[in-house]
């Protein structure tokens, strides 16, 4: 493991349900890799993976997918997608994402304008994976819980070091002194 401050890193593994038309997919390998438990299923919409723990789903598309079929197809297969799940993230793959990319992703963010959906543009396979991880993990449980500790701890300790902090502790005491009562 490696160390940085002092603090061993614990690695990050969580389940996570793919489907199962994403089997022989390179993320499926590359989540599998990553020592996640990945378990297959039938049942969950085709191109999507759930990190069931921090119940958040990604839809995976492909844009050149997209270009081909026609807007009302992959539309609809979005809103279904968004309509099953609460928090919900479009992964929208492109070697590049040139101005037709845009205008697609522009595209969707108009009919889906005040929905659920959010849409991350990756590259590589590598670049989503990375994202999807980083999402997953920062919105499980443990890590919420860890985070508004260490918030809350540098909120304090920010509070006890401010000179303007300090200054009001000054003035508060000086106006106790002069309290009549």
């Amino acid at each position: 493991m490696a160390e940085s401050d002092g603090k061993e890193k614990v690695k990050w593994t969580t389940t996570i349900i793919i489907s199962s038309s994403l089997k022989n997919c390179e993320v499926a390998t590359a989540l599998e890799n990553r020592s996640h438990k990945v378990r297959y299923s039938n049942s969950v919409k085709n191109g999507s993976i759930i990190f069931s723990l921090s119940g958040v789903a990604f839809l995976l598309m492909d844009a050149k997918e997209c270009f081909m079929s026609t807007e009302e197809v992959f539309l609809a297969e979005i809103e279904k997608f968004i309509n099953l799940h609460q928090n919900s993230f479009l992964v929208l793959s492109a070697a590049l994402h040139g101005p037709q990319e845009w205008k697609l992703m522009f595209r969707i963010h108009q009919r889906f304008l005040g929905s659920n959906l959010r849409i991350l543009p990756v590259h590589n396979t590598i670049n989503a994976i990375n994202l999807m991880c980083t999402i997953a993990k920062v919105t499980s449980k443990a890590y919420i819980d860890s985070i508004c500790y260490r918030m809350i701890t540098t909120k304090a300790h920010i509070i006890e070091k401010s000179p303007v902090w300090k200054t009001l502790q000054k003035i508060k005491l000086g106006s106790d002194s002069f309290n009549p009562n």
